[in-house]
């Protein structure tokens, strides 16, 4: 039986690399990279112990977050969106490999200016050009010997073309940044120069080695890869839903109703993607079903808030209000939630249209003095702090025995003594 709970998001092999590009700046700063990331900064501070016990803490360092960015490239390279959960794969010899190369190219490249500043720049570009193909081939072989072949420079470079020069700007981006470092930390406090360019160099160099993974998937078959994520898809039936929605597209050119009738035995399920849904409701919305587009908002709102999204939860109840101005979300629990998210997010109308809705659906439940408070900040913060003291006098009236009278009746007198919240 196929475990259908589980999902991931996939990436076509044959997506244009420049939206590959455009969508991996975000790459290090989602999922489970963002936690990494920010870990692997605050282990810099590490370099501060003594002497050899500081410098040995960085090797660490620079290990660990080499190893992390050779399974975001393994990860990328088999078709996964995004990135990986830490110590996923087997990656620690090629970690190792990684970090004597780019101390050693690092230490070249600083050395260089003393012996010859005329072949710094040279050097600098030389290295930048050779690295990423070092690293994609330590990545996936772990061999320092192969990484190191320069016949196997040649051909991995003759493989992606110019798009090889990708990942080479990078590499430069971060030799810069390295020499930006050194100028500029003797100017700043450790304290703070070591977080600023940690953050730097390992945002650069994960984001570096995912291009290079979305390079290699792009070309999977050189390399005589068989990208996971494509394999998994099927065996756990992702691909279904994918031939799914073709049938229906293809349906709906002649037939929208038989269209949506396919759909829905899978909407049944809670584990329907999200663009089942849309398609759903492109096709109700098509034939002009707006009660039927009304109940899915309420059954969709319902399932997005059991499922901890409520800003998603949130779009749906503005999709639904642009059909039914009076909509309101069924239950007043996910009502009040997503009036909160609203307020939180500067939606300032639409939470007040919420709150408003709540207070006459449910005005016998135990939630509505909090409701009341909120309804009256969003009206003072929009200039009416009258209307939002009446709101509140009323409730006050209604919920004499509530814990929160109190409150209540102190907003009240800010409000009429013109203190906000």
């Amino acid at each position: 039986m196929k475990p259908a709970h589980v999902r991931f998001r996939s990436i076509d092999p044959d997506t244009p690399l420049a939206d590959r590009l455009v969508g991996g700046l975000g790459y290090p700063l989602r999922g489970a990279a963002l936690p990494t990331v920010v870990g692997l900064v605050l282990l810099h501070f590490l370099a501060l112990l003594p002497l050899t016990l500081g410098l040995l803490a960085s090797l660490l360092v620079w290990g660990a977050t080499w190893r992390y960015a050779a399974e975001c490239m393994l990860h990328t390279a088999n078709g996964f969106a995004d990135p990986p959960d830490v110590g996923l794969g087997d990656s620690d010899r090629a970690a190792w490999g990684l970090t004597v190369v780019h101390v050693v190219a690092a230490a070249f490249c600083v050395a260089m200016p003393f012996y010859s500043p005329a072949l710094f720049a040279p050097t600098l570009l030389a290295v930048a050009l050779v690295l990423p193909a070092i690293d994609m081939a330590l990545a996936f072989d772990g061999s320092l010997l192969v990484a190191l072949n320069p016949a196997h420079w040649g051909e991995i470079i003759r493989r992606f073309g110019w798009s090889y020069l990708i990942p080479v700007g990078i590499n430069l981006a971060v030799g810069v940044l390295a020499l930006l470092a050194t100028w500029i930390t003797a100017g700043l406090p450790r304290l703070l120069s070591l977080p600023l360019f940690g953050f730097a160099y390992t945002y650069l160099i994960v984001l570096g080695f995912h291009l290079m993974g979305a390079m290699i998937h792009r070309r999977h078959e050189h390399f005589g890869l068989t990208p996971e994520a494509a394999v998994l898809a099927e065996a756990l039936g992702q691909n279904d839903d994918q031939r799914l929605l073709d049938r229906v597209h293809e349906l709906a050119v002649d037939d929208p109703m038989a269209a949506t009738q396919l759909l829905v035995p899978r909407l049944q399920d809670r584990e329907a993607p999200a663009e089942l849904h849309q398609a759903y409701r492109d096709l109700l919305r098509r034939q002009q079903l707006t009660d039927a587009l009304l109940v899915h908002g309420q059954i969709r709102i319902a399932a997005l808030m059991a499922a901890n999204e409520p800003r998603k939860a949130l779009g749906m109840v503005q999709d639904c209000s642009a059909i039914d101005p009076d909509f309101l979300p069924d239950d007043p629990g996910n009502a009040g939630a997503i009036a909160e998210v609203a307020a939180r997010h500067g939606m300032r109308r639409m939470a007040l249209k919420l709150c408003r809705g709540w207070l006459a659906h449910w005005p016998r439940d135990g939630r509505a003095p909090a409701v009341a408070l909120l309804a009256a900040r969003e009206l003072e913060a929009d200039g009416q702090a009258m209307e939002a003291s009446v709101l509140l006098g009323r409730i006050a009236g209604a919920w004499t025995d509530h814990p929160q009278h109190g409150e209540l009746l102190a907003r009240i007198e800010q409000l009429k003594s013109g203190t906000r919240a």
